[in-house]
């Protein structure tokens, strides 16, 4: 079964608060089986326009993991703590 990839691109307006996801989204991650494969602001464009500040990649055992994981009360309590504290593009990937 193909693994799948959760790609965040953030833009952290409040670092206190933010804080506080981080500490909730990690225990969500723990619990449904993600690996850390990228958490961080050191960034380099190579092509294109496209600028983030941090990007975080999650990798998951499939598809049906991440989703189970997005739609966790655990990352749900993550999401709300995160409100207001950054602006955030989400997508999953599947992987071959």
């Amino acid at each position: 079964m193909p693994s799948a990839y959760l790609i965040a691109d953030a833009d952290i307006t409040d670092p206190e608060q933010y804080a506080e996801y981080r500490k909730l989204s990690t225990a969500a991650m723990q619990a449904h089986q993600a690996e850390v494969c990228v958490r961080g602001e050191e960034i380099e464009v190579l092509e294109g326009d496209w600028n983030p500040r941090r990007v975080v990649i999650l990798k998951f055992p499939s598809m049906d993991a991440a989703r189970a994981f997005w739609n966790s009360p655990e990352y749900a309590l993550a999401r709300q703590a995160r409100e207001g504290a950054a602006h955030m593009r989400i997508v999953l990937a599947k992987g071959t």
